[in-house]
């Protein structure tokens, strides 16, 4: 099964998104932001339900931090 991680599917409410992502963050500290992004990818995962994509996610995430 092919996972397609490169397509825009939120469109112009990603903005929105990111806005409402870095205002989440506002006030806490590393350690406590770090806990909320945890957070949110372990309840995005269950949103997904599809370990494939979740695995191909992992990878794709990832290849920024290879070298």
């Amino acid at each position: 099964m092919m996972i397609d991680l490169g397509s825009d599917r939120l469109g112009p409410s990603g903005d929105l998104f990111y806005a409402e992502l870095l205002q989440v963050h506002e006030g806490l500290s590393p350690e406590d932001s770090a806990r909320l992004n945890v957070r949110m990818v372990l309840l995005l995962a269950n949103q997904i339900g599809n370990l494939d994509a979740l695995r191909a996610a992992l990878a794709k995430a990832k290849e920024r931090f290879e070298r």
